[in-house]
C-alpha cells in the first residue's frame, strides 16, 4: 500500500481515518459498509479530518486483537488485508477491504436489520429493507427488473404502447415479449415481469407509485423560487422525451462572438442533457420507495436526480472510466433495442466529451443520500472546441439557407460518411441542428442553431 498516496487523498467512499482503537464500533460500522459497497481502506494512527499522522503505540498487538474483533462481531465473515505500515518514528495500520461477493455484511450485535451498513460519502448509513433486497439480489446474480409479478397476468403489459414505441425499429410480435423478458413463466402461468410493468403496464404507477419523473424550472439558483413544473407519468419512453423536451424549452442559449456574426448555441450540449435523462431513469433503483427521480434546472446548472446508491462495487471514478454495472436488465434491454443506449458504460464518457468540447465543466457526480445525482453546469470554462472544419461546416451553415449533407461534404472535402458523423458531433454540442424526418430523410438539411 503506497501510504504517501493515502495519505494525500481525503476521506470518502473508499478511505476512512481513525485516531485509535479505543472505540472500535466506529471502525467496524466501516468495515462492513466497505464490504457491502465498494470496498476500502481504514487507516488507524491518523487523525479523522486533518490528516495528522498520530500513529500507535504496540503495532502488533493493535492488529491481533482487530484482527479478533472482525472475526468476533461481522457476520457474513469478511478477511481483510492488515498490514503494519512504519512512519517516520511510529507505525499506522491500514486495514484493507475488498468488495465482498458474500453481502449483505452485518454487525452480529446489531442483526442484519439494524446492523448492516453501506457507505454514501464519507459516511456509513445503515441500509434500510429494500437496500438489503439489492444486496441479496445482486449477490444472486438478480436484477429487480426481471423479477416475475405472480399476482398479475400478461395482459397487464399494454401491448399497443410497446409495439408503437419498436415501430420505428422492428415490427413487434406477441413472444417477443417473452424475449425481451417484458414477461415470463411463473408456476405455468405468463405475468410480466417488473421492467414489463415498469416499461409498458397498463397501470405502472399504481403498483410502482415513485416510478414516474418530476421536473421543474426554478428561478435563480435554489429552489425558492418555481417558474414551471410537470409531473411525467407516462411509460419511460415517452417521458424520457417529454423531460428532454421540457428541458429545452426552457434552457437559455448563449452567444459565441465571432468576427462578422454572432452565433447562439444551447447552454448545455443537447446530447448531454439526453443522456443524463436517460441513465437516470435506466438506472434507477426501482426497488426503492419514497422519491421519483428528478430533474431541476437553475439559472445555472441542471440536476438530475435517481433513486438508488451506484450498483454495488462501483465508485464515480470507475464511471468516469468507462467501467458500467446494469442495474436494470430488462430496461437496459429494451432502451439498447430502441437506441436510446448505444454502448454499456459510454453514457458518463459522452456527457462529459460534450461538455469539454462546448467549453464546459465536465458532470458532477456524486451519491446523496441513497440517491444519484448528475449536474451539468452552465458557467464556461474554456473556448467551445472546433476544429478546422468543423469551422468550414460552420462558415457554410451561416447562410442560414440550409444545406444537405452532400453539399457540406463537397465544401470540406470529405466523405458523406465523414460529413454525417461531424455533423452528428455538431448537433449534439447544440451548436448545428437537422431538419427532417430522419436519418434516411433525402430532403434532411442542417443549420447553425441560430444565426444573427
Amino acid at each position: 500500500m503506497d501510504i504517501i498516496d493515502l495519505l494525500r487523498r481525503t476521506e470518502g467512499k473508499t478511505l476512512e481515518f481513525k485516531r485509535n482503537l479505543v472505540t472500535p464500533e466506529g471502525v467496524l460500522r466501516t468495515l462492513v459498509a466497505f464490504a457491502n459497497t465498494a470496498g476500502g481502506v481504514v487507516l488507524i494512527g491518523v487523525e479523522d479530518g486533518t490528516r495528522n499522522v498520530c500513529g500507535v503505540g504496540d503495532p502488533l498487538a493493535l492488529e491481533e486483537r482487530l484482527a479478533n474483533l472482525i472475526s468476533d462481531h461481522i457476520e457474513p465473515r469478511i478477511v481483510p488485508d492488515i498490514e503494519i505500515l512504519p512512519w517516520r518514528r511510529t507505525h499506522i495500520i491500514a486495514v484493507l477491504v475488498h468488495p465482498s461477493p458474500n453481502r449483505p455484511h452485518h454487525l452480529r450485535r446489531e442483526g442484519t436489520t439494524g446492523g448492516t451498513y453501506v457507505r454514501v460519502g464519507s459516511t456509513n448509513r445503515r441500509a434500510d429493507a429494500e437496500l438489503i433486497a439489492e444486496m441479496r439480489r445482486y449477490t444472486l446474480g438478480e436484477s429487480f427488473d426481471e423479477q416475475p409479478l405472480p399476482d398479475l397476468d400478461s395482459e397487464a403489459i399494454d401491448f399497443r404502447v410497446a409495439s408503437e414505441c419498436f415501430a420505428s425499429v422492428r415490427k413487434l410480435v406477441r413472444r417477443d415479449l417473452a424475449t425481451l423478458r417484458l414477461v415470463a413463466t411463473h408456476q405455468g402461468r405468463v405475468v410480466p415481469t417488473v421492467g414489463g410493468l415498469l416499461l409498458f403496464g397498463r397501470d405502472r404507477t399504481r403498483h410502482f407509485p415513485d416510478a414516474w419523473i418530476q421536473i421543474g424550472r426554478f428561478a435563480g439558483t435554489d429552489k425558492a423560487r418555481i417558474l414551471d413544473h410537470a409531473e411525467l407519468t407516462d411509460h419511460p419512453v415517452a417521458a424520457i422525451e417529454q423531460a428532454i423536451a421540457f428541458v429545452h424549452r426552457h434552457m437559455q442559449r448563449c452567444a459565441d462572438i465571432g468576427a462578422v456574426r454572432r452565433q447562439d448555441r444551447w447552454e448545455l450540449p443537447p446530447v448531454a442533457v439526453r443522456e443524463a435523462v436517460i441513465n437516470a431513469v435506466a438506472h434507477a433503483d426501482y426497488g426503492q420507495r419514497g422519491a421519483p427521480i428528478r430533474i431541476a434546472l437553475y439559472d445555472n446548472r441542471l440536476e438530475v436526480e435517481s433513486p438508488g446508491l451506484l450498483p454495488f462495487g462501483l465508485t464515480v471514478d470507475d464511471l468516469r472510466q468507462g467501467i458500467s454495472r446494469l442495474r436494470n436488465r430488462v430496461i437496459g434491454r429494451v432502451f439498447h433495442e430502441l437506441g436510446l443506449i448505444e454502448q454499456w458504460g459510454s453514457g458518463i464518457q459522452r456527457m462529459a466529451a460534450a461538455c469539454r468540447e462546448a467549453g464546459l465543466a465536465e458532470p458532477e457526480l456524486e451519491e446523496v443520500g441513497l440517491r444519484f445525482r448528475v449536474t451539468l453546469r452552465t458557467a464556461p470554462v474554456a473556448t467551445p472546441i472546433l476544429d478546422t472544419l468543423d469551422q468550414a461546416v460552420v462558415a457554410l451553415l451561416a447562410d442560414g439557407a440550409g444545406h444537405a449533407t452532400s453539399e457540406i461534404a463537397r465544401h470540406i472535402d470529405r466523405s458523406a460518411r465523414a460529413t454525417r458523423t461531424r455533423l452528428v458531433a455538431l448537433v449534439e454540442r447544440g451548436q448545428v441542428r437537422e431538419v427532417g424526418t430522419g436519418p434516411r430523410d433525402p430532403q434532411r438539411r442542417y443549420y447553425l442553431t441560430r444565426t444573427l
